[in-house]
């Protein structure tokens, strides 16, 4: 019998000596919709991102994705099932353009290794779903520009290209705001709410106007534990959180 939701895990723990990273965490994703997880820092997110896209395995626990158990399961082998990091493409390409750098992720998906033999660079079996990516998140205009010479926030726009070219079911989105500017941010907030409509995420983020703009649901992580999981207005209204966020008002004025 499938699972009622895309990821579920259960009772996962995770150490670094004394350091007690995950302390059974237990946590559900439904699909559809984005749901946040946020806490303060070295609450242990970035470990449990870590493990749900296998970069680190638990020590205990398990971690389930659509109906399947994944706990064990190489992290070069999760996104074939939909299961894709912000960067599992781990970076650009800076020397490529943008459009040879999504027409990679492309041929990825297509389980084809990479490659500009020939004509293969203008192979419309390529440039035409890389084109599409690039639209999606407004970057069609820079397709022949080189990744280096893109600004910080098309960058991260672009890697967002290369991820959904994987097709993912679940995208695990890591500070995608992390070092951009007001316009920018407002730009991938608004990008973010359009792509809700048919990928499931989970985001992980400090701005917390963001993750209010954005998350349907939101868990909040303390010291290697959920302490909270629930609707914007019932986290945002919930005293274990703003003790834990130490009095933080940024949460009451999100």
């Amino acid at each position: 019998m499938r699972d009622s939701h895309l990821l579920q895990i259960v009772d996962l723990r995770k150490s670094f000596g004394a350091l007690l990273a995950s302390d059974n965490i237990n946590l559900e994703i439904a699909s559809g919709g984005i749901h946040a997880v946020i806490g303060p820092n070295g609450a242990g997110k970035t470990t449990l991102v870590a493990q749900i896209c296998g970069q680190l395995s638990p020590d205990a626990g398990a971690i389930r994705f659509d109906g399947r158990d994944i706990t064990d399961l190489p992290q070069e082998k999760r996104p074939a099932l939909g299961l894709v990091r912000s960067f599992q493409i781990t970076s650009i390409f800076p020397d490529f353009t943008a459009l040879e750098n999504v027409m990679m992720a492309v041929q990825l998906h297509a389980g084809h290794s990479f490659h500009f033999f020939g004509d293969a660079a203008r192979d419309a079996a390529l440039t035409g779903p890389a084109l599409d990516f690039l639209r999606v998140v407004g970057l069609e205009d820079s397709a022949g520009s080189q990744a280096y010479a893109l600004s910080h926030g098309q960058q991260r726009r672009l890697e967002l290209a290369m991820a959904l070219a994987l097709e993912p079911k679940l995208l695990v989105l890591d500070e995608p705001m992390a070092g951009m500017g007001s316009e920018e941010t407002n730009h991938v907030i608004a990008l973010l709410g359009q792509l809700k409509e048919t990928v499931t995420m989970v985001l992980v983020e400090h701005d917390m106007d963001a993750v209010f703009a954005l998350a349907d649901r939101i868990s909040v992580m303390v010291y290697g534990r959920i302490i909270a999981t629930g609707s914007p207005d019932d986290i945002r209204n919930n005293a274990e959180v703003r003790e834990a966020y130490l009095g933080d008002e940024s949460l009451a004025d999100a």
